[in-house]
């Protein structure tokens, strides 16, 4: 990667926006039919928060299927260990938070650890049958409840005797909101040097041509394994932020719609960008929310009946919104961004040391 002078614009950029964000707090910003109030009063703050996390998730999607071409129906497993695991640790055992959490991540490292190794034996859409079915195993056991632990249907609520009081509470949901924020900086950091190493550019040039890599002697399947935990431990670790900003931990979280719902984000945002995996995840984000609001204005129950049923419906509307991106705009958001600015996608920027790795003897 070289820094030449757009690389220190837009470095340049993303902390002037990151600074803006972590003052978003202290100030009084209102953004009608996005943010359900001022930036400054919690239910913004939890909104904004809820986006951030969700960027992060969608990063850790980004890893696999922007950087290592793996598309897994099964990510939702590894976010839902998080925020089941540290739920389950913290109110079976009287730990603090942070050992807790440590505890948790041991978890999905291993769960990641387990289940890539077996998935990872087979590609394509075998790969993400299987993916598919352990989540789906994840998510029956989160629902029965076999062991009295996960709650059921009903979900875990939050044990907050070992959390600190600074991260509990409506009034301390800036808190929460600043700790998402360093949760997003450190992911998108972390996803950054992934993609800059060595593994994550074997990784690029495994998805480009595995038979390729396979001659020079390469190990595609231990790299792939790499960046498959790298990708889970993200998502467990902003999984356990995730059940500190709720409360609670819910089925849904290990869900297969919830990795649907990531891979759509990514979509929108444009495949293989990580800024476009932010936006994606934000603009998803925003939508869900409002337009539930929307949907229950009474200007939409005055539509005749051919426009209110499917207006009223958020899902119908986000639904056409991406098969439409997906027509008209298949590079996402960041695709049309940059053909406007007249920059390259992110990740093509990559390119000269992706070539550098695979021409090694």
């Amino acid at each position: 990667m070289t820094f030449d002078r757009s690389t220190v614009i837009r470095t340049g950029g993303g902390i002037l926006l990151v600074v803006l964000m972590a003052c978003l707090p202290l100030l009084n910003i209102t953004i009608p039919g996005i943010l359900p109030g001022p930036t400054y009063q919690p239910g913004a703050l939890h909104m904004l928060a809820l986006a951030m996390l969700m960027s992060a998730v969608a990063l850790s999607y980004h890893l696999l299927l922007g950087v290592a071409g793996l598309l897994s129906f099964g990510h939702a497993l590894y976010f839902g260990a998080g925020v089941y695991g540290l739920g389950i640790v913290l109110r079976q055992w009287d730990i603090p938070l942070l050992p807790a959490m440590g505890l948790t991540m041991v978890i999905v490292i291993v769960l990641a650890h387990v289940f890539g190794a077996i998935s990872l034996r087979v590609t394509g859409i075998p790969f993400a049958m299987v993916t598919l079915a352990f989540a789906q195993a994840g998510s029956v056991l989160a629902r029965r409840d076999p062991g009295k632990l996960t709650g059921g249907e009903e979900g875990l609520s939050l044990n907050t005797a070992n959390v600190p009081d600074w991260l509990v509470g409506v009034s301390d949901t800036r808190n929460v909101y600043w700790l998402a924020l360093v949760a997003l900086v450190l992911t998108y950091l972390l996803v950054l040097w992934v993609q800059s190493c060595r593994a994550g550019h074997v990784a690029e040039a495994t998805r480009e041509n595995e038979l390729r890599v396979r001659v020079l002697g390469m190990q595609p399947y231990a790299v792939k394994l790499v960046i498959f935990v790298a990708a889970a431990t993200i998502a467990g670790g902003v999984g356990m932020i995730y059940l500190l900003l709720q409360s609670s931990a819910v089925p849904h979280a290990v869900s297969a719609d919830f990795t649907i719902s990531l891979l759509l984000m990514v979509v929108l945002g444009g495949v293989g960008s990580r800024w476009g995996a932010i936006a994606g995840a934000v603009v998803y984000v925003v939508l869900t929310q409002r337009l539930a609001v929307l949907a229950s204005s009474d200007w939409i129950r005055d539509l005749p009946a051919v426009l209110r049923i499917p207006l009223s419906e958020p899902m119908f509307i986000l639904g056409t919104l991406f098969v439409l991106v997906v027509m008209f705009v298949p590079g996402g958001i960041a695709g049309a961004a940059g053909k406007v600015t007249g920059r390259r996608h992110d990740s093509e920027e990559d390119d000269a040391p992706i070539t550098d790795v695979v021409a090694e003897p």
